[in-house]
C-alpha cells in the first residue's frame, strides 16, 4: 500500500496484493478480481472501505479481463504500460514520464484521477464520471458496463445509433455539490444538492439510465438523486422487437416485456415478441391506449386530415404494422414500417397506437384506457363436514367415553360459570375505568346527558347514513357540533374504537375534525366539528340551471360553484385522501368517496366525512375486504371481482367523483340525460369519446353553468381534471395513479 508508485516499485502483478491509496483514503487503485473469479483482473480506481469495496469509478481493461501473468511496467524510455499475457498494451493513451523516469511517479489524487507525467485517467473515462473531472469540449463519450448504451458527446443517450434522450447544452463537470455544470451556463441540480458530508459519482448503467448517485457517509449507502430518464420504458433497447415494455408499478425501476395482441413470446427471446398469424389481404387494427413504438428510421411521420386518412394511408402500404394518431386535432400520424420497435406503455403517452393483424385474428386489445364496467354476481360456497363412518364400539368403550364426557362436560360448565360471574362483576368497571386513560389531548369524552342537552333531545336530524343519524348540536362554549350515533354496526365496539382511536389522530385541513365521544351504557357517539355548507352532492346535482342571461355575479353564492370553487374542491380531496393513504401512521382506506361524503366548509373548502367504513390494514399488507363496500357508480370493478382491495379503489371512486364535479351530473343518471339507452353505455368511456376523440369537451360540462366556460381562463383546468379523472379510471388496479400522484397531476406538477 501506498499514495505513489515509482520505477523502483515495478513491475507491479496482481499477485503482489498492493494497490494505491488516494492521501485523503477516499479511493484505492490497483489489480481488482472480476466478481467471484480468483483468476481473472481489471486494472481499477474504486472507492476504499466503502460500500464493500465493490463500487469501481475507472478500470483500464473493462474488455479484456487480465490473468495472474499479467503486470503493470515502466519501459525504459519511462512508458507506462499493462502488458496482458500475450503482450498487449491495454492502458489506453500513451503514459509517458515527464523528465527522468526515475522521478516520475504513479499517483492516485484525491478526486479519484490516477497520473503519470502528462497523463491521467480523467481522459479515458469509462461509465463513471467523478465530481470536477472535465469532460473535452468536443464531448466526452462514456459506456454501459454491458456496452450497450453510449452517453455520447456528452449531451445523449444511444443505443445502436438510435437516440432516446439528449439535452440542448452538453455537460461539462459534476461538481461536488451536486451540480451539473453545462455549457451556455445551463444547471443540472441533483435532489441533495448543497448536502454536506457526501461523494457522488454520474454513472451510466447497464439498464441504459444515466443517474448521479450520493453516498452519506453516516447511513452507508448509495443513493439516486437525478437520473436522466424517468420513465426507465423510454430507453431503447429495454425490449425486443414487437414487445411492449411495462413498468412495474411498485418498482419504477422495475420492467416487464408483454406481448401486444395477437402476438406471442418469440422462442428462446423472452424479451421479443413474433405474430400469431401472418398479415394476409385482409386485415385490421386493434386499438391500444397509452402505447407508442419509437422505432426511428422504420417511422414514417405523415400530416392528416383526420383518423380516416392515417388509417387509409397505412392500409394502403403492405409494409405499415401500424399507426400512431393524437386526438388533439392537429393531424399528427405516424406509420411504423417493416418492424416495431421499441415499444412502451405509459399513461404519459398522447397518441394512441392502432396495431394492424389478420382479419381472422380474434384476440381482443387489453391496453385499452375505458373498458366496459363487469358485471358479475358474487356466488358464495359453503362446506359442511361430512358426518363420521359408523364404527363397531362395545358396550364398555361407550361408558368409558360417556363418562369422561360427562366430567369434561360438567368441569367445563362449573369453569365458564366463575368465568362468567368475575366477568359480569369487571366488565362495567372496564369500560368505565378503560375509556378514561385515553392519551393526553386526545377527543373529549362526553356524557350522554351532556349530549342530549346540546342537541335539544336530538330533535334537529341534519343527516342519515347506514351506520347512524347525525344531529346539529351546540356545546355549552357554543361551538357548534354534529352528533353522529352509530347504530346496527356489526362488532359495534371494533367500528365505535376504530372511529375513535384513528380519526382522532388525522388531522388535516380537509379532514372533518373528530373533538369527542360518547361511551355509556351501549351508546356509540362521535362528536365531529360543525361543517355549514352542507355536502357537495346539494351543489353539483341540482335540477335548476343557471339562466343563461345571467352571468355568475347575479346568481346567489350558496346556489352555485364556479370552475374555480370546483378545481379548489377537486385539489381538496385529493391532497386528503393521499394524506390517508401515504401520511398517516396508520394506512387508512376510505371505501365509500362520493359527493355525499365530502362537505363543505367556509368559503367551500372541501372536507372528506364518513371513516365508518374504513379498514386499518399494516402498509406491508395487502387489503382483503370480505364483504362488498361503498355505493353503487363509484366502486371499482375489483369490487365485484372480489379482487384484493388497494388504495387503487379509492383512486378510482375519486376518479368518478371528479368526472361528476366537471359533469354536474351523477354518473349513472347521465345515460338517461342523453336519452341513451344502451346496455354496454359506459360514463368514464364515453366522457373520454367526446374529450380527445370527437373533441367536443364542451359536451361534458355541467348545463347549470356552461355557459359561464371560458376557453381561456377554464380550459386548463378542465383539460387537467378530465384527464387525471380518465386515467384514475383503468380497470386495473396497477395501472392507476396513486393518489399522492393524482394531488400532482391536478396541481399541474
Amino acid at each position: 500500500q501506498g499514495q505513489s508508485f515509482n520505477f523502483s516499485d515495478f513491475p507491479w502483478t496482481p499477485s503482489q496484493n498492493k494497490f494505491l491509496i488516494s492521501s485523503n483514503k477516499v479511493f484505492a487503485a490497483g489489480f481488482k478480481s472480476i466478481g467471484s473469479s480468483a483468476n481473472l483482473y481489471t486494472f481499477s480506481v474504486w472507492y476504499y472501505n466503502i460500500s464493500g469495496n465493490n463500487t469501481l469509478v475507472w478500470s483500464a481493461n473493462d474488455d479484456s479481463p487480465l490473468t495472474r501473468n499479467s503486470s503493470l511496467v515502466i519501459g525504459d524510455n519511462g512508458e507506462l504500460r499493462l502488458i496482458n499475457s500475450s503482450g498487449q498494451n491495454l492502458l489506453p493513451g500513451q503514459p509517458s514520464a515527464t523528465g527522468n523516469r526515475n522521478s516520475t511517479r504513479l499517483v492516485l489524487e484525491d478526486g479519484g484521477n490516477l497520473t503519470y507525467g502528462n497523463w491521467q485517467s480523467f481522459d479515458f473515462p469509462t461509465d463513471t464520471i467523478l465530481p470536477n473531472q472535465k469532460m473535452k469540449t468536443n464531448g466526452t463519450t462514456i459506456r454501459s458496463n454491458n456496452d450497450k448504451f453510449i452517453f455520447q458527446n456528452s449531451k445523449s443517450l444511444v443505443f445502436n445509433s438510435s437516440q432516446y434522450w439528449a439535452t440542448d447544452n452538453p455537460f461539462l463537470r459534476l461538481e461536488s455539490s451536486g451540480k451539473v455544470v453545462q455549457a451556455n451556463g445551463a444547471t443540472l441540480v441533483s435532489s441533495d444538492f448543497g448536502e454536506p458530508n457526501r461523494l457522488r459519482r454520474l454513472k451510466l448503467d447497464s439498464d441504459g439510465n444515466l443517474r448521479i448517485y450520493s453516498f452519506d457517509l453516516r447511513s452507508g449507502e448509495w443513493e439516486i438523486v437525478w437520473l436522466a430518464v424517468q420513465e426507465i420504458c423510454t430507453v431503447h433497447g429495454t425490449c425486443g422487437p414487437n414487445a411492449i415494455c411495462m413498468n412495474d408499478a411498485t418498482n419504477s425501476d422495475s420492467t416487464s416485456c408483454v406481448c401486444p395482441p395477437a402476438f406471442k413470446k418469440k422462442s428462446g427471446d423472452n424479451s421479443s415478441c413474433e405474430i400469431k398469424i401472418p398479415l394476409g389481404e385482409k386485415t385490421k387494427f386493434l386499438h391500444l391506449d397509452y402505447v407508442n413504438f419509437s422505432g426511428g428510421a422504420d417511422q414514417s411521420n405523415l400530416k392528416v386530415q383526420n383518423f380516416s386518412m392515417c388509417r387509409s394511408r397505412c392500409l394502403a402500404n403492405p409494409n405499415c404494422l401500424g399507426f400512431a394518431f393524437k386526438l388533439d386535432g392537429n393531424g399528427y400520424c405516424v406509420l411504423q414500417i417493416d418492424r416495431l420497435l421499441f415499444g412502451y406503455w405509459s399513461p404519459g403517452t398522447e397518441a394512441a397506437f392502432y396495431l394492424r393483424v389478420d382479419k381472422s385474428e380474434t384476440e381482443l386489445s387489453e391496453f385499452r384506457g375505458m373498458t366496459s364496467l363487469l358485471e358479475t354476481t358474487c356466488p358464495v360456497t359453503i362446506s359442511l363436514p361430512l358426518p363420521p363412518e359408523e364404527s363397531d364400539t362395545t358396550t364398555r368403550n361407550l361408558v368409558i367415553i360417556c363418562t369422561l364426557f360427562a366430567a369434561e362436560l360438567i368441569s367445563g360448565i362449573f369453569f365458564f360459570w366463575g368465568f362468567l360471574k368475575k366477568y359480569i362483576k369487571y366488565r362495567d368497571m372496564a369500560r368505565t375505568f378503560g375509556l378514561e386513560f385515553l392519551p393526553a389531548g386526545g377527543p373529549k369524552r362526553f356524557t350522554y346527558a351532556e349530549l342530549k342537552a346540546a342537541t335539544n333531545d336530538f330533535s334537529n336530524l341534519i343527516g342519515k347514513g347506514g351506520f347512524g343519524d347525525v344531529y346539529k348540536g351546540e356545546l355549552p362554549d357554543h361551538r357548534v357540533v354534529a352528533v353522529k350515533c352509530l347504530k346496527n354496526v356489526a362488532g359495534g365496539d371494533g367500528e365505535f374504537w376504530a372511529e375513535v382511536t384513528i380519526i382522532a389522530r388525522m388531522h388535516h385541513l380537509n379532514l372533518v375534525r373528530l373533538w369527542g365521544f360518547c361511551a355509556e351504557k351501549g351508546q356509540r357517539i362521535l362528536v365531529y366539528e360543525f361543517v355549514p355548507n352542507g355536502s357537495l352532492d346539494k351543489y353539483i346535482f341540482r335540477s335548476t340551471p343557471v339562466p343563461s342571461n345571467e352571468s355568475l355575479a347575479q346568481v346567489p353564492n350558496a346556489l352555485i360553484l364556479d370552475w374555480n370553487i370546483r378545481y379548489r374542491i377537486a385539489l381538496g380531496v385529493a391532497r386528503s385522501v393521499a394524506y390517508l393513504h401515504e401520511e398517516c401512521l396508520e394506512w387508512v382506506l376510505h371505501c365509500d368517496i362520493k359527493p355525499e361524503n365530502i362537505l363543505l366548509g367556509d368559503d367551500f373548502c372541501p372536507k372528506i366525512s364518513d371513516f365508518g367504513l374504513a379498514k386499518l390494514r399494516k402498509k406491508e399488507d395487502m387489503v382483503s375486504m370480505s364483504r362488498i363496500r361503498g355505493t353503487r357508480g363509484y366502486m371499482a370493478p375489483e369490487w365485484v371481482k372480489m379482487d384484493p382491495i388497494t388504495p387503487k379503489a379509492d383512486v378510482y371512486s375519486f376518479g368518478m367523483v371528479l368526472l361528476e364535479l366537471v359533469s354536474g351530473v351523477r354518473n349513472f343518471d347521465m345515460q338517461d340525460s342523453l336519452l341513451d339507452n344502451s346496455e354496454d353505455w359506459y360514463f368514464p368511456r364515453w366522457a373520454f369519446d367526446k374529450v380527445f376523440k370527437e373533441m367536443k369537451v364542451e359536451d361534458i360540462l355541467d348545463r347549470q353553468i356552461k355557459h359561464c366556460f371560458d376557453n381561456r381562463m377554464h380550459l386548463e383546468l378542465v383539460d387537467r381534471m378530465v384527464k387525471t379523472a380518465l386515467w384514475c379510471l383503468q380497470d386495473r388496479p396497477e395501472a392507476r395513479p396513486s393518489m399522492g400522484k393524482v394531488a400532482k397531476m391536478l396541481e399541474g406538477t
